[in-house]
């Protein structure tokens, strides 16, 4: 029996310690987020818990930068950037699970901002690794060694730990957005590729789009109170159709009035919730005002709590649903596809999926699926220039975690033998690549 020893470094210097203290294979392991995607990591030596790599190192507001220890939950770093009015501008499904900033990018995750921001690889200005041989590598900063002239931050984003321990990294930030509002769009994936192609070649500037099988498509847009309003007015008349989950803001009754979706569900929510039944309809000349009136008058403050709370929940569930698919459905395979974006209906159509949340403006998607359609759903997507793994698959089932390989396989191969000559780091990940 095999005997597998765990060590938590806590810092730069015990994690290289770890690394030349361990004479076998290592396997890496930070929040548990993602502990089943790719392939299976075989039997190991050691694992290198990143859990206590935890920190900012340097945060630079005005340079919009921070530097933090790989095992550091994103969520607890952007709670330490809200203050400064700053965050990182990235939105993966996992971030509320708990999951690390290295595990992160170690595993290419991305959410429904990478329409605008892409993904972690986009945000990383610099990382610092640490090799097989206990060589301490940086990158995108004051470079200890330079390693053969390599981007590390572009080889190691997606390398799901088999080419070193990531030990610190720097992002770029960005400011929070004032406001933010959701419209859903009900349809078929058919039609949502054409509300799609609006959308994008449109003046809108949508933060984030996304379809899922309930038949749902979400727009995001943020920015200003005032230049959102407009805008949202802008992007419902160009689709003629649309439900706003969230008022962007509520000064006065005209704006309810503005910016409803429509005047019945404006007055449905707000007798739901005790607001006036004539709420954003307004007296029309002539009007004889009844004895009794049938509602309190108009509060403003109220109106305006009540409304965007109403909102909020229905957006909050909306992306919910869409965050609920990316982490799995019990008893089917999940899939994360990504091909151009042109492509992706057509190859989604061609898979025997049961549910879908779609970037239909980044290309990317996870789908699931029975876990013995999923060769052939590699296949699909390997026919239409795209790339696709594994992420979740029911205990005991057997099912590819990769498609075949790609054209570029050979450098892949020769990056992984120059950084870790005896493949110490994460065997079994890429079966039956490498």
């Amino acid at each position: 029996m095999t005997t597998t020893t765990r060590l938590r470094p806590t810092d730069l210097r015990s994690l290289r310690d770890a690394v030349l203290d361990t004479a076998g294979t290592i396997g890496i392991a930070g929040a548990g987020t993602a502990a089943g995607w790719a392939g299976t990591l075989r039997p190991v030596d050691a694992v290198l818990d990143t859990t206590g790599l935890t920190g900012v190192i340097t945060h630079n507001p005005g340079d919009m930068t921070v530097s933090v220890r790989a095992g550091t939950p994103l969520r607890q770093l952007q709670e330490e950037l809200a203050p400064h009015g700053q965050h990182v501008s990235f939105d993966a499904a996992r971030i509320a699970d708990g999951a690390t900033v290295g595990g992160l990018f170690a595993t290419a995750d991305a959410g429904p901002a990478a329409l605008v921001f892409g993904s972690l690889r986009d945000l990383v200005i610099g990382v610092t690794i640490v090799l097989a041989d206990g060589t301490v590598a940086r990158s995108g900063g004051h470079v200890i060694k330079n390693v053969a002239g390599y981007d590390l931050a572009k080889i190691v984003h997606g390398s799901y730990g088999t080419l070193g321990v990531l030990a610190e990294v720097v992002l770029r930030l960005h400011p929070m957005p004032a406001r933010a509002a959701t419209l859903a769009v009900h349809c078929s994936l058919d039609e949502a590729a054409g509300h799609a192609a609006t959308v994008l070649g449109g003046p809108y500037e949508p933060a984030a789009m996304e379809w899922t099988s309930d038949g749902v498509l979400l727009i995001r847009l943020e920015g200003t109170a005032d230049a959102l309003d407009a805008r949202l007015l802008r992007l419902r008349e160009a689709l003629g159709t649309g439900e706003l989950l969230e008022l962007p803001s509520l000064s006065d009754e005209r704006r309810v009035r503005r910016i409803g979706t429509d005047e019945s569900a404006v007055r449905r929510e707000g007798t739901e919730r005790g607001l006036p039944e004539n709420l954003g309809t307004g007296p029309e000349p002539g009007d004889v005002p009844p004895a009794e009136p049938a509602a309190p008058p108009f509060d403003e403050r109220r109106a305006r709590r009540i409304g965007t709370d109403e909102r909020a929940v229905r957006r909050n569930a909306a992306w919910e649903r869409h965050a609920s698919l990316v982490r799995g459905v019990p008893r089917l395979a999940s899939l994360r596809i990504g091909v151009r974006p042109s492509r992706l209906p057509a190859v989604l159509a061609d898979l025997p999926a049961e549910a879908i949340t779609a970037g239909l403006g980044t290309g990317v998607a996870t789908v699931a699926l029975p876990t013995e359609a999923v060769g052939a759903a590699h296949a699909r997507v390997h026919a239409a220039g795209g790339t696709s793994v594994l992420r979740s698959r029911p205990a005991e089932a057997d099912a590819p975690a990769w498609g075949p390989p790609p054209s570029a396989i050979a450098v892949l191969r020769a990056v992984k033998a120059q950084l870790d000559p005896q493949g110490r780091f994460g065997p079994g990940r890429f079966d039956t690549w490498m």
